[in-house]
């Protein structure tokens, strides 16, 4: 009988904002931020990997369990250098948790450079 109860645990990953939106940034700025992750499971949390869209976004995870009930921080860096107008970037969490793939955003206006608005004009 205890047996199932300990198969029947499982981790929980809760971030308060799933979506991080920043105010419009300058083309070549680059943005530094961080999602709280809570463990509201009954076991510990582990996120093995991150998946992002392009070599723009890097992402460091927590390289400890999360335990229930505690927190963890995943650290997340967008370089905007190459990038302009409306960015919704993705990042894929592989973790153990109920849903295995859990998914954070964030979205930015970058105002491209001056340089990038003369290019444009002939």
């Amino acid at each position: 009988m205890k047996t199932a109860i300990v198969f029947g645990q499982s981790a929980v990953f809760s971030v308060k904002y799933k979506t991080i939106k920043f105010p419009p940034t300058q083309e070549g700025e680059v943005l530094k931020f961080s999602y709280e992750v809570k463990n509201t499971g009954k076991a510990p949390l582990e996120i093995y990997s991150a998946e992002t869209e392009c070599s723009c976004t890097e992402v460091i995870l927590p390289t400890d369990q999360i335990l229930p009930g505690h927190f963890g921080i995943i650290k997340v860096t967008f370089d905007s250098k190459g990038k302009y107008y409306s960015q919704n970037r993705l990042i894929y969490l592989n973790t153990n948790s109920r849903r295995k793939k859990e998914l954070i955003r964030f979205k930015v206006f970058v105002e491209p450079s001056p340089d990038r608005e003369l290019e444009k004009d002939p």
